[in-house]
């Protein structure tokens, strides 16, 4: 395989990127001068350098290892409720809303409908754990399931509620889910601040 086939493959991997994209990306560096090139490459090894997962809530932040970001280190978040996304982008969009103030757990991916492996696709276990210490340390009142609207978001809510039902029952907290506001179909990385602010209202 040549080097332009071989570096195709690797942008292939990125989310939603095709043959024709990936390859498109290797011209456009091919075009670019080197100093451009070096700087990029760079770019990437700092951000793993210098972009950690928090160990409580798993969302990147620019820390040192087992570092707790912000959010879960600060005083002023509410930490009795505990909102669960798929990923990142889900949380920056909710956060920007400025229409939540709890703590964040960051699922890290949705559970496929048909699947005998699910632990390999979600934090499950980190979950469970969050969960369980959230109970025991701030007397957690509400877990909050915060999923695109779309069949592999729904099962996947689905999944949570059958796992986190037995914490529910010994420590009491609520799980409910983003009520209308978002329609059927909706990514939560594309919602605008009106319509997360309703789907939190009125979760259910």
């Amino acid at each position: 395989m040549n080097p332009i086939d071989k570096l195709t493959e690797h942008f292939k991997e990125f989310p939603g990127i095709g043959e024709r994209q990936a390859k498109r990306f290797v011209y456009f560096l091919l075009h670019k001068n080197p100093s451009y090139v070096k700087e990029l490459g760079d770019k990437i090894l700092d951000i793993k350098n210098t972009i950690h997962q928090c160990p409580s809530c798993f969302l990147f932040f620019q820390s040192k290892i087992d570092q707790l970001c912000d959010v879960c280190s600060s005083t002023k978040t509410d930490k009795s409720s505990l909102l669960i996304v798929e990923k990142d982008a889900d949380y920056e969009n909710i956060k920007r809303s400025k229409n939540y103030n709890g703590m964040y757990f960051i699922l890290g991916g949705l559970v496929p409908i048909v699947t005998k492996d699910t632990p390999t696709f979600v934090r499950t276990k980190e979950l469970i754990r969050n969960i369980e210490n959230q109970s025991k340390q701030n007397g957690l009142k509400e877990v909050i399931i915060a999923l695109s609207l779309n069949p592999q978001g729904e099962h996947t809510d689905m999944y949570l509620r059958e796992i986190i039902s037995p914490l529910k029952d010994k420590y009491g907290f609520n799980i409910v889910s983003l009520g209308r506001g978002l329609s059927t179909g909706t990514e939560l990385e594309y919602s605008d601040s009106e319509t997360i602010k309703n789907a939190l209202r009125n979760r259910s």
